[in-house]
């Protein structure tokens, strides 16, 4: 066991001493050391029983590859959020069968849609510390793009002898900015496919308007099954495959939710960034979210102009707009919130504490201090490329960014497999191929040129000697050229390409370097011609990602031993992996006068915040059965005495960001209650500094749910099969 290993677990123990009652997304290994509070707040299961990754609960609990969902019937059923299965709603929607508008049902399993290309379920069987394997004495010895193809080397080799258990996907995820590495297996369940959505008015009311907002009202829950061979086993589609049969599975609520109730959520967070350093809080915040926001900004009405009163054209460009939204959104709360705050100056003495306490002794100096040092002039050097090139991703045409990587796959397949670059193995076949398959329903050309020679003037209009010569050159373009001439060149490119036919652009798949070498389609030759420049780029981030891993690993290694020796713990940042938090259902007092948040909205809000299909865009426009339902007081069994109504939505005191997404809210007896959708403008800001006054995540109660599918959606097939009889 490495030194870095016996320090984090010895932070582990510290945990329930030091952290918030409601901070921090754990990972399931360090909750025996939090037991204590856990079971202060509430908690009724055993908490060494939520270690186990294959136990009940968190063995009923999946990821989507970006958002979360869990297993709910002995039949592979899945619940997750609406805007989780989006992409598959999206995908199977035409303007003569508009399921995004109207909501879909399967009335049998045979009626079930296949997902978008590329779904899976994946269910974590076991998570394993490789620390001491990925940085071994030899890697450690080294630097640079050095250090990096080490790293990538070995992950590769660990990776591979795992996925040698067929039906499984393996990753290696680095904790504490590289300081410590985890193995992750996971059963990869590739038939996936559609139960039942909501109407978009329910599992999208109040639309981007209400985003990251309170008071809400949003429905937002959808259904996929898991299907697997007849052996059992995970298969591609097949007419002849069988509901998946899942180990445990999450039962509805037997008990009413309250505000106060204890409450923890279980789930797979992207990404938070509390342990990042002054300086890259003081470039996201002072220049990063200006630039790419404003970039975001001026994509969303690019193709809001461009799709205007073309509804396939809306469709195919669905999915994109409600990822751009989200993040213009989220992006400019985190600003908000920043601007104003003292959050840079705590970063900067807290980081100032740390370096005292480096330089305090010998020893620490010995052991932190090139480290420390380091990280500055590497993290300068990394800023000065995203600001030269971020410009460079929006102005790539979706086709030139599938010929690129068809390229780059026919560059790697002529290597031995082990030798190829990660995302270019044969496992990563099928995910390349989804991709590109999905396009056939997620492309328009025009929304695509648009966007192309928007961003492409604005690059050109830098200064001459920041651009890229072989970019210009492989497109034949010229500094300071104007947009009208812009968009004529690629008019002319679009016009010499196939790839936008489906059928030819998955063909490509199977070509080698001397097709692309040789083709005349105006985007591959413009790949082609990028390609030596593309590697140039890459072994030049893979020299700076070597240097800046050794530096910014030593630099936590410091940060976390410095917080150990005030008896203070440190949770890791999430990665996306398995984590779990816990709180309370709970409301807030806003700070602004006369304004509190209660903990629950019921179906009231609903009729309250209806408007119109041509009214605020659209996104009020609750479904007249819906409303009809409401107005007659059909409440089912759902009703609740202390509100008079429905519940909708819940606050609560959870610690979580993007990728909770789906996530299953539980009570202190591990039964589903809801699920965890979204969270509060005035304090996403939460992803860099925590703040438990604010902090608050809003939940679809399941009451709701039940009640939209049993009363107005008539899903019985889907109820029966959860046990709501």
């Amino acid at each position: 066991m490495t030194r870095h290993t016996l320090s984090l677990l010895a932070l582990a123990s510290l945990a329930a001493t030091t952290a918030h009652a409601t901070e921090g997304m754990w990972m399931p290994k360090q909750l025996p050391q939090i037991s204590k509070a856990l079971k202060a707040e509430g908690l009724a299961l055993d908490p060494a029983s939520l270690k186990d990754l294959t136990a009940f609960p968190m063995g009923a609990v999946v990821s989507l590859g970006g958002c979360t969902a869990s297993f709910v019937s002995p039949q592979g059923l899945v619940v997750t959020n609406h805007h989780c299965a989006y992409g598959s709603i999206q995908y199977n929607s035409k303007p003569e069968r508009d399921l995004i508008k109207n909501g879909f049902y399967a009335a049998t399993l045979a009626d079930e849609l296949p997902a978008a290309p590329g779904s899976r379920v994946l269910v974590t069987v076991d998570m394993k510390d490789v620390s001491a394997e990925i940085l071994n004495d030899k890697t450690r010895a080294l630097t640079g793009k050095a250090r990096t193809d080490a790293i990538e080397a070995t992950e590769k080799q660990l990776v591979a002898a795992c996925e040698a258990d067929k039906g499984h996907r393996c990753n290696v995820y680095p904790f504490f900015g590289g300081l410590q590495y985890q193995l992750i297996k996971q059963l990869e369940i590739r038939d996936v496919r559609l139960v039942h959505a909501p109407a978009d008015m329910v599992g999208r009311f109040g639309g981007d308007a209400d985003n990251w907002m309170w008071p809400r009202h949003t429905g937002d829950y959808s259904f996929y099954r898991a299907y697997v061979g007849p052996d059992g086993k995970p298969a591609d589609f097949s007419k002849d495959n069988k509901p998946f049969t899942p180990k445990y599975h999450l039962k509805i609520a037997s008990s009413p939710l309250s505000e106060g109730d204890f409450v923890m959520v279980t789930g797979y967070p992207g990404r938070t960034n509390r342990h990042r350093l002054p300086r890259e809080v003081d470039f996201t915040f002072n220049w990063e979210h200006g630039a790419v926001v404003k970039a975001v900004g001026e994509s969303i009405d690019l193709i809001k102009a461009e799709t205007a009163g073309r509804r396939d054209a809306e469709i195919k460009m669905a999915a994109r707009m409600q990822g751009l939204q989200n993040f213009y959104k989220n992006r400019n709360g985190q600003q908000a919130s920043f601007e104003g705050s003292d959050i840079l100056a705590r970063k900067t003495a807290a980081f100032e504490q740390l370096k005292a306490w480096v330089n305090g002794s010998p020893e620490r100096k010995a052991k932190y201090g090139a480290d420390v040092a380091a990280t500055d002039a590497l993290l300068a050097e990394r800023e000065a490329i995203a600001r030269a090139e971020y410009l460079l991703g929006f102005a790539t045409p979706s086709m030139l960014g599938s010929a690129r990587q068809l390229y780059q796959l026919a560059q790697e397949r002529a290597k031995p497999d082990a030798e190829r670059k990660p995302g270019y193995q044969d496992r990563d076949l099928p995910r390349i191929r989804a991709g590109l398959q999905s396009l056939e329903r997620r492309y328009d050309e025009g929304s695509d040129k648009r966007l192309a020679a928007h961003f492409l003037a604005k690059y050109l209009a830098q200064p001459a000697d920041t651009l890229n010569a072989a970019l210009l050159n492989a497109w034949g373009l010229k500094a300071g050229q104007d947009e009208a001439s812009i968009r004529a060149r690629l008019d002319a490119v679009y016009a010499a390409s196939k790839l936008a036919d489906t059928p030819t652009r998955l063909a490509w798949l199977d070509k080698d370097v001397a097709a692309f070498q040789a083709s005349d389609d105006a985007f591959i030759r413009i790949a082609v011609a990028l390609y030596d420049d593309e590697q140039k780029r890459e072994a030049r981030d893979k020299e700076l990602a070597g240097k800046l891993q050794k530096a910014y690993a030593g630099t936590q290694q410091a940060l976390i031993d410095f917080h150990a020796s005030r008896g203070e713990a440190v949770y890791p940042d999430a990665n996306s992996t398995l984590r779990i938090s816990f709180g309370k259902v709970q409301g807030r007092d806003t700070g602004r006068d006369g304004e509190t948040w209660t903990a629950f909205t019921t179906l009231r809000g609903i009729v309250a915040k209806k408007k119109g299909p041509d009214e605020a865009g659209g996104e009020f426009d609750a479904p007249q059965v819906q409303l009809d339902a409401i107005k007659a007081k059909q409440y089912g069994n759902y009703y609740v005495k202390s509100l008079d109504s429905v519940p909708v939505n819940f606050l609560a005191t959870l610690d979580t960001t993007g990728g909770n997404s789906g996530s299953p809210v539980l009570n202190k007896k591990g039964e589903l209650v809801g699920l965890l959708f979204d969270g509060t403008l005035d304090a996403v800001i939460s992803d860099w500094d925590f703040n438990p006054k604010k902090v608050r995540s809003i939940c679809l109660d399941a009451r709701y749910m039940l009640w939209q599918m049993s009363v107005v959606d008539k899903a019985t097939r889907v109820l029966d099969e959860m046990g709501m009889k």
